[in-house]
Order: structure tokens, then C-alpha cells, then sequence
């Protein structure tokens, strides 16, 4: 399963790429505003520093609109994917810009019927959204399931984007169930590495390594 990283803050970005831990990135206008960044500046900083996709997201509610936004931030680097809501007006524009032959990430989905949906219209990524389906007392990895089944019966190439993140379980739950992608916060992916027994483990070798009174170094 890739590894995308949820955010437009540089730091967190670079840190994750220098380690091999990113394979793309998802932004949306919250994180942008997080960063206190102009859009276009602070996206193609981030292509550069990622040769992964990139999801850059429309802002428009209109087809047309959405259309020429989508076309100005596939300007900024070969690897942006333009970021439409699943709408209506986001299919359409997810079709001609697929058909120009750019990448699209089709977000905002909570259905398998969306999902289907866009598939057809030539989504390169669908983007369910697990933890706001679990705020809802629904279980969002439900959701992860029912599209990699539909996908795979009919093989669209279109790939699952698990996004919404909020828990190392779900990074993990997300793989076992065969999701392409998951999107997740920097904090996420780092917690992935903890675990109570290794803190346990780590302590009690580092003490018993003091008792010996030796150096390596």
C-alpha cells in the first residue's frame, strides 16, 4: 500500500520523503489554510520535493469553473492530480480531464454508488472518507471493502485512496483490505512505529547495557 501524506506543511513533507515514507501527497483548502501558504506557490515547492502525485484540489462548484481551475493547477508540475468533489459537476469535470489526460483524485466519497461512479468517469484515485463515515456511527472500512470488491469484479483501474485517517489501526486495517493508498496526517504515519513493547524492550536492554560499562564508540 502507498503512502500519502496529508498536509501542506514543507517540513513534515520533506522529513517523510527523506526517509522513503511518502509516495505522494493530498492537500485540500483546510490544510492550505493551515499553512498560511499561497496555493500555487506552496504546491509546486511540494512537487518538487515529491516525484509522487501530488492532489491539488478545485475550489469551484461548477463544471466549467472547475474545469479551468483544474487545468491551471495541472500547470504547475507533471505530477499534480487535480482534486474535485464527487458531485455531479466533479464527475463532468473528472471526464474531460481525465480524457486531456490528466491525473484526477475524485474526494468526498461515502458511498460505493460514488465510487462506481467515479470509475467510470476516469477517476485515477477515489478518495473514501473513513473517519468522518465513523463519526457517523458507520464503519468507514466497510466502505474501503465494498469498492475494492466492485473494482476488482470489474476491473477498473481506478485506485482506492483511503482517506480520513485518524488511527494507526486504520493504516493498517486499510492494507489488509486492499485499499492502493492511504492519506494521513505526519503524526499518523510516525505513530505507526510505536508500540508499548518496544519502549519496554528498548529500556530494559539500554539498562542492562549500562551494567556492563562498555562503550561501542
Amino acid at each position: 500500500m502507498k503512502f500519502f501524506v496529508d498536509t501542506a506543511v514543507i517540513e513534515e513533507i520533506r522529513e517523510l520523503n527523506d526517509l522513503g515514507m511518502v509516495d505522494g501527497v493530498t492537500t485540500n483548502p483546510s490544510l492550505i489554510l493551515k499553512s498560511g501558504r499561497n496555493i500555487l506557490e506552496v504546491t509546486r515547492e511540494i512537487c518538487d520535493i515529491v516525484s509522487g502525485p501530488v492532489s491539488a484540489e478545485v475550489v469551484a462548484t461548477k463544471a466549467d469553473d472547475m474545469i479551468a481551475e483544474g487545468r491551471k493547477l495541472a500547470a504547475i508540475a507533471p505530477n499534480i492530480a487535480v482534486k474535485v468533489p464527487l458531485t455531479w459537476d466533479g464527475l463532468k469535470t473528472c471526464k474531460v480531464l481525465s480524457d486531456e489526460g490528466f491525473m484526477v483524485n475524485v474526494t468526498l466519497c461515502f458511498s460505493a454508488n460514488q465510487a462506481l461512479l467515479a470509475a467510470k468517469a476516469g477517476a485515477t484515485f477515489i478518495s473514501p472518507f473513513i473517519g468522518r463515515l465513523d463519526d457517523q456511527n458507520i464503519d468507514g472500512l466497510d466502505l474501503i471493502e465494498d469498492i475494492r470488491t466492485i473494482y476488482d469484479n470489474y476491473d477498473f483501474q481506478t485506485q482506492i485512496l483511503a482517506a480520513s485517517i485518524r488511527s494507526v489501526n486504520h493504516m493498517s486495517d486499510c492494507a489488509k483490505i486492499g485499499a492502493d493508498v492511504a492519506t494521513a496526517p505526519a503524526k499518523v504515519i510516525k505513530s505507526m512505529a510505536n508500540h508499548i513493547l518496544t519502549d519496554k524492550g528498548l529500556e530494559q536492554f539500554m539498562a542492562d547495557w549500562a551494567k556492563t560499562g562498555q562503550s561501542i564508540i
